[in-house]
């Protein structure tokens, strides 16, 4: 979990400690943990900002298959953009 000038706000401790804890359960239940999420978290975006989450989990999921699958290649050889990438960071 990294920290930027949007995220310094939060408490990356805590963050931290929750994501561990939620992956010592099962995979059923990490996703149904996160479809429960889904309903309050679109409720807070607009459409067009909900459509931009969507796409940045997706793109996150294929960025680690491919880091995965190209160990100790690094971020430059990459073909899916990171965080970074898209963000200008």
């Amino acid at each position: 979990m990294t920290t930027s000038k949007e995220t310094e706000w939060m408490n990356h401790p805590r963050l931290r400690k929750l994501v561990m804890a939620i992956n010592e359960l099962t995979l059923a239940e990490r996703l149904t943990l996160v479809k429960g999420l889904v309903p309050a978290i679109a409720d807070e975006l607009s459409d067009t900002e909900y459509e931009r989450f969507v796409d940045s989990i997706r793109l996150k999921g294929e960025r680690f298959h491919e880091a995965q699958s190209h160990p100790g290649e690094g971020r430059a050889v990459r073909k899916i953009p990171g965080e970074r990438d898209l963000e200008g960071r």
